[in-house]
């Protein structure tokens, strides 16, 4: 114990430093909301549905949440009904047995509806494709105004994601 701790007088403690914070677009959370009440006339409501993911996306959506980003800082939540959301936020590939789940949770969102596709699978299929248990991409099932790729995609891309829909709104 001695040793190491002479090591470490002598040596000192090697870091790096830390990285610089990337924080240019949280002065950017009184714009986003003022032009989400501008668009709606109140928050943004989203329903988020796994169709059949690994969890990734989901743990990438639940970082919004926090005090980092604080989405509902800016005007946008989650709900727990479809019937209460403006957007579906999906991911995974739609599995079979998710199918009818998918269609009924949208037919449940009021008109007019957003369907954003978060990830790989959600976007393309990823690497299951269209199988026997895999209908493949959520566009397959459901007409998506706009996808957000990665293998999971960063939080701020599923952001940015979410404002392209509510911009490109009817």
């Amino acid at each position: 114990m001695w040793q190491l701790l002479k090591q470490i007088t002598r040596a000192g403690l090697p870091a790096e430093a830390p990285p610089e914070p990337a924080d240019a677009w949280r002065g950017e959370g009184e714009r986003i909301q003022s032009g989400i009440l501008a668009i709606l006339g109140r928050a943004l409501c989203i329903r988020q549905v796994d169709a059949g993911s690994c969890n990734a996306c989901e743990l990438e959506i639940q970082a919004l949440s926090n005090p980092y980003y604080n989405i509902e800082g800016m005007g946008i939540k989650f709900v727990a009904s479809p019937r209460h959301a403006d957007m579906l936020l999906v991911t995974g590939p739609v599995t079979r047995n998710m199918e009818q789940a998918l269609r009924l949770a949208y037919d449940a969102v009021p008109d007019p509806k957003l369907v954003v596709a978060v990830g790989e699978c959600a976007c393309g299929g990823g690497m299951f494709g269209e199988t026997y248990a895999s209908c493949g991409r959520v566009s397959n099932i459901l007409p998506v105004d706009v996808t957000v790729p990665g293998c999971p995609p960063p939080p701020l891309d599923i952001l940015k994601g979410i404002l392209t829909a509510v911009a490109a709104r009817p």
